[in-house]
């Protein structure tokens, strides 16, 4: 969008669209939660509250029939039905005001301070954005190394997203090359002399997440999406100098787009406010992923009984049962990751997840179900070997014995193969 004296017709209409469109959906979504960030303060989305969540559930329920209750938090997905109508609706309130708008100042011919303003908010928000991904990414913790379950899960179960997370997990060097690579785009798109190759490689690193998420269903395609977009927005003034060099081979000059003011003073001091509030966003988002990190992280506390133990020996009210634990279940492993839950593997490889009390000076293990609070299980453990478990207890109305033998973690492939610069032959198994 240039920002010459006078506008064509169909850029000021583009204009008048985007800034509606996208200046809305930078303020409703999460986008906003990742440029305003406060140590301990959660803003929460806007979108989620009055009155945005109202239209968009009475258009779900009028527009498109939709009956059944909305997903809106706690799912993780940016792919749901709300997401979809959502989009619908900033994308209907976007035309009627902009076909408004362009019939009241039909007589104006372009917006250059107002688009000053609009390409610094664009170029804050992707970058705020991809500092989010990135630093997540910089402290593995979006993608983490598979965990004791995934370990002993079979490859088929695994979702074509669970087969992406865990793969880009296994490998952190490639993870943090990944958050590196996003982090410099951020960075790059946020001081204002680098801000066309930051947009450059904003785009080269949400086109590569776009793809990912549309090949391995992963459910941020529409908000990968809008990042493209957004990139595409910062880059369009510079298209005809970037044909230039990349297609025509001619030679092109400095960039057009004005200053954000007239006076030099003023935007020198608008430069240090630039950097200044970019050097606060890193300092904030490494501090909060080096938190959760230790909270959830690599570096979270592991269960006193941390491990994956196979289940040897079990008995049933003083009978052995060959695994057997109800009429339906047959479990082969207990797994121990984290202290508050543990998991028992059954034999046909699903998992029975339980919140787990582990009190070791007393030696006592109690489990309860998530979905059943009056469930209750008690267990006293002994350690005769460090890789010998024997428990001991009540569950379900039922005598256990159960006694288990410690898989060695490094034993995996996954886990022992690590890097190697001389291969005579490739390990592709």
């Amino acid at each position: 969008m240039a920002t010459a004296a006078q506008w064509s017709l169909a850029t000021r209409i583009l204009f008048r669209f985007c800034l509606i469109y996208f200046g809305v959906y930078i303020l409703v979504t999460q986008m906003l939660t990742t440029l305003l960030i406060i140590p301990k303060v959660d803003f929460g989305q806007l979108d989620y509250l009055w009155p945005v969540r109202e239209i968009v559930t009475y258009a779900a329920t009028h527009v498109f029939h939709v009956h059944h209750a909305l997903v809106i938090t706690g799912s993780g997905s940016g792919d749901k039905t709300f997401d979809w109508v959502e989009a619908f609706c900033l994308l209907a309130l976007s035309i009627v005001v902009t076909a408004a708008w362009s019939v009241w100042d039909r007589n104006r011919q372009s917006y250059p301070d107002l688009y000053k303003w609009f390409h610094l908010v664009v170029r804050f928000a992707l970058g705020s954005t991809m500092f989010a991904y990135g630093f997540s990414k910089l402290i593995p913790l979006q993608m983490p190394f598979p965990s004791l379950t995934r370990l002993v899960e079979p490859f088929g179960n695994f979702s074509p997203m669970g087969v992406l997370w865990y793969s880009i997990g296994a490998s952190k060097s490639y993870e943090i090359f990944a958050g590196c690579a996003e982090i410099l785009g951020g960075v790059l798109v946020m001081i204002p002399r680098t801000r066309t190759l930051g947009a450059l490689v904003c785009l080269a690193d949400v086109i590569q997440i776009f793809m990912l998420n549309m090949t391995y269903d992963t459910p941020v395609k529409l908000f990968a999406f809008h990042l493209i977009l957004l990139s595409i927005i910062l880059l369009a003034p510079e298209f005809p100098r970037l044909a230039n060099v990349f297609v025509l081979n001619r030679t092109t000059g400095p960039s057009t787009q004005e200053p954000l003011f007239r006076l030099r003073r003023a935007n020198r001091i608008a430069l240090v406010a630039q950097i200044v509030f970019v050097l606060y966003l890193i300092g904030v988002n490494l501090h909060n992923a080096r938190q959760e990190w230790v909270q959830y992280g690599g570096g979270a506390p592991e269960s006193a009984l941390y491990g994956i133990w196979n289940i040897n020996q079990m008995s049933l009210d003083g009978q052995e049962k060959p695994l057997l634990v109800t009429d339906s279940d047959r479990w082969r492993r207990a797994i121990f990751q984290i202290p508050e839950s543990m998991n028992f593997q059954r034999m046909d490889e699903t998992f029975m997840r339980f919140a787990a009390a582990i009190d070791t000076t007393k030696s006592t293990l109690t489990l309860s179900k998530y979905d059943d609070k009056n469930w209750k299980a008690n267990f006293t453990f002994q350690r005769p070997l460090q890789d010998r478990l024997v428990l001991d207890g009540d569950m379900d109305g039922h005598n256990v014995h159960m006694e288990l033998e410690l898989l060695d973690r490094n034993k995996f492939l996954l886990v022992n193969r690590g890097f190697r610069w001389i291969q005579e032959y490739p390990v592709n198994r």
